[in-house]
């Protein structure tokens, strides 16, 4: 079995357990830098990446698939869907 660097300290960690700490703490590290931003200015926010919050893509009439459904919905005709259906069965 191999000697653990951290058996003088008083405690015995295995191989295995070694692995977990490494990689539990270069997550918290990544973590961190990715979140450099957010965490560690005074108006910390994430960017909007929205396409409704792009400038050139509002210059350019693009919109999210929502809201361009939205607006195409508006200029189409409402139907009454039992309406039709009684006029189905009538005929």
């Amino acid at each position: 079995m191999m000697q653990s660097p951290f058996r003088g300290l008083g405690c015995y960690l295995t191989l295995n357990m070694m692995k977990i700490l490494v990689v539990v703490l270069l997550l918290i590290i990544i973590i961190l830098m990715l979140g450099m931003r957010v965490f560690f200015t005074k108006d910390g926010k994430f960017p909007n990446t929205h396409i409704g919050g792009n400038e050139e893509m509002r210059k350019r009439g693009i919109g999210c698939n929502p809201s361009q459904d939205r607006e195409a919905q508006k200029d189409t005709k409402r139907v009454n869907t039992a309406e039709v259906v009684k006029k189905m069965i009538e005929d």
